[in-house]
């Protein structure tokens, strides 16, 4: 597991950092609010959990984290801060941290913290999937694009679903009929590129990246842009 460290107090980074390697983890270690505001959502996939300062050069930890969770980074944030007026945590809960704690602090309590984090975002994970900018929630059956609640009709999540679980992967009609609606349906029909393209209107919103592909001859991906370059 990864563990994004910002810290600009090299002593305290070095200090997570060496005791997260003894416990197992990778760290990587970050010094200012501009690179993190920038890099960590490019890492997404490479990342499990971030421990984020609050007071650092540049950009500070709350308009980071903000930033961070409107480009739809889900990871768990712990902020660390010196910062420990109540009204203080409630600003960083309310940017999106998943918990918060106040300097000086014992690694023992950091490492409590973290496992408890991870546990729980591994728990939600299994009812949420999440590809690209898109999260689908398998509970509601509610996706989100960009921080924007994109409503489905009952055809269009299992077609969605099937999607999200298949990234890349070309699927053809006959395919996609057997998963979304059943074997004795029509074959002839032209039903599956007739919610392909209902559901291709919500997910392809203007300004984002074109993510439900037709493959002539072949049927449709759901193509992450990070895949079209491998």
């Amino acid at each position: 597991m990864n563990i994004v460290i910002v810290e600009d107090d090299p002593k305290i980074a070095s200090f997570i950092s060496r005791g997260l390697r003894a416990e197992g983890y990778a760290t990587t270690l970050i010094q200012d609010g501009d690179s993190a505001m920038s890099v960590v959502p490019l890492m997404r996939d490479d990342i499990d959990l971030v421990l984020l300062d609050l007071g650092l050069p540049g950009k500070d930890g709350k308009a980071v984290l903000a930033h961070w969770r409107s480009e739809k980074f889900s990871k768990p944030v712990i902020i660390l801060t010196a910062r420990d007026e109540i009204s203080e945590k409630v600003k960083g809960l309310n940017a999106g941290a998943t918990d918060y704690v106040t300097k000086p602090f014992s690694f023992d309590e950091l490492l409590a913290r973290i496992r408890a984090a991870l546990r729980n975002f591994e728990t939600t994970s299994l009812t949420t999937l999440e590809v690209a900018d898109v999260s689908f929630d398998l509970v509601s059956k509610v996706a989100f694009r960009g921080g924007r609640r994109i409503e489905l009709a009952q055809r269009e999540w299992a077609l969605l679903e099937l999607f999200m679980r298949n990234p890349s992967q070309v699927l053809s009609r006959i395919q996609i009929l057997n998963h979304v609606w059943d074997y004795s349906f029509d074959p002839g029909s032209n039903i599956v590129d007739v919610y392909v393209g209902y559901l291709r209107k919500k997910i392809n919103i203007p300004h984002h990246d074109s993510l439900i592909q037709t493959v002539r001859g072949a049927g449709y991906r759901f193509l992450p842009p990070s895949s079209r370059w491998q």
